[in-house]
């Protein structure tokens, strides 16, 4: 079950209202409409699949709090979450039968024969969907992005020029290129072209070793004074400098 809407139907969320969300409703041209704030009566199938989400899928889940209990360690990763969520969804709730119609929604969908509209390709969907536009300008030895460096051959006739990267949060060991609206290249991080690297990865180990550094600074700071001899007399402090007194002038006047 997939294709391109011609309406997407939602709320005032941040995620719904932002630019990204704009760009990728003009560049697979379907409309955007909001629903009307405080009457949740005009959010109805969308709140009737959140409950089904909330009391079917996480209720059963490993972590899943109750009203009144303590605030444990997550138990489940962003990725294991998502995974749980796009298998109940592709595999039970789209193959059960709804009590309305009688037939499950994925037989309804295929029912008629009707044929979505798709895009070019499967790339360019996940291209427009699951990625960010960020500007950057490309160096000699690559572009740079989050502190990793990204490289391509095809990146060297475009050298101090400015380029639009497209990345997904979930896995920035690679962006893709663009200038002047053309794809250039898929450009990686050598450092990480075997494995998968997300965002919060890079801020978190990026806030471990701030916090690593302050540690440690605050520890050789600590040696230093614990070292100090104590008949050694503290320097002075310095001696502001004195301030000029003004003279009044006085000046003879003519009469």
């Amino acid at each position: 079950m997939c294709g391109l809407p011609d309406v997407l139907y939602v709320d005032h969320g941040t995620d719904f209202t932002s630019h990204h969300l704009a760009q990728t409703a003009k560049y697979l041209h379907f409309q955007i409409i909001y629903s009307t704030i405080a009457r949740p009566q005009g959010r109805g199938k969308i709140e009737r699949i959140f409950g089904t989400i909330n009391t079917e899928l996480l209720a059963e889940l490993p972590g899943y709090l109750t009203r009144g209990q303590r605030h444990p360690e997550p138990v489940l990763t962003l990725p294991e979450l998502d995974t749980a969520i796009g298998e109940f969804i592709g595999a039970k709730y789209h193959h059960r039968t709804h009590p309305e119609t009688g037939d499950s929604p994925y037989r309804t969908w295929i029912g008629d024969g009707w044929l979505p509209r798709l895009p070019e390709t499967v790339d360019d969907l996940n291209l427009l969907l699951l990625t960010v536009a960020k500007t950057r300008i490309v160096h000699r030895d690559g572009v740079r992005f989050q502190g990793l460096r990204y490289v391509s051959p095809l990146l060297a006739a475009y050298v101090k020029e400015q380029v639009v990267i497209r990345y997904d949060p979930r896995d920035i060991s690679e962006i893709h290129v663009f200038h002047k609206n053309q794809y250039i290249c898929k450009a990686v991080d050598p450092d990480h072209a075997s494995t998968t690297v997300s965002l919060k990865d890079i801020q978190h180990a990026r806030a471990a070793r701030r916090r690593e550094l302050r540690g440690q600074i605050t520890e050789r700071i600590a040696v230093v004074t614990g070292h100090q001899d104590p008949s050694f007399p503290a320097p002075a402090a310095p001696t502001p400098p004195a301030q000029r007194k003004t003279k009044l002038r006085t000046y003879l006047e003519d009469d």
